[in-house]
């Protein structure tokens, strides 16, 4: 669970401050946006640490790390940053935002059915629980750089 996490405290927050450089490269945006982002992931991930390593119930944790998920959806669909992403970035910018804002939509979702099973259904042992949590990492990883990388090529091409 720790190294885990170790893993996450550094990678997801890197994943939501792409949203804001994204769209920050083509247009203005508000530093409030990078700050709502990175609160957002950082509650995500705290809450569920702390349920999973047991520091405070399972279900207190479950509920915290949904509030920042759901906070950052918030904020890349219906908040600043997908207004802005909807109405002044480029074509391939939308799209590539677009790709990335359905990632952290449902392949994220693997997370929390995870942890609802791992810790709160008692469906599944560590390993079975690491191993989905990895799987989930390599798609949602490489899906998030491929959208980016996708999103660069075509700007560039323009």
């Amino acid at each position: 669970t720790v190294f885990r996490y170790v893993d996450w405290i550094i990678t997801v927050p890197l994943q939501m401050i792409e949203f804001y450089i994204i769209l920050a490269a083509c247009t203005t945006i508000a530093m409030g946006v990078f700050w709502r982002l990175f609160i957002g992931s950082v509650i995500m991930l705290v809450g569920g640490y702390l349920g999973e390593a047991g520091f405070i119930n399972a279900t207190l944790g479950f509920v915290i790390g949904m509030a920042g998920w759901i906070y950052i959806l918030y904020e890349i669909f219906a908040g600043e940053a997908g207004k802005v992403s909807a109405s002044d970035a480029p074509e391939a910018v939308q799209s590539g935002f677009a790709t990335m804002r359905w990632i952290v939509t449902i392949g994220w979702a693997i997370y929390p059915i995870g942890y609802f099973v791992g810790y709160m259904a008692g469906g599944a042992d560590a390993n079975s629980l690491n191993m989905i949590y990895n799987i989930a990492d390599v798609l949602n990883k490489i899906g998030f750089c491929l959208a980016i990388w996708a999103a660069a090529d075509s700007t560039a091409k323009a």
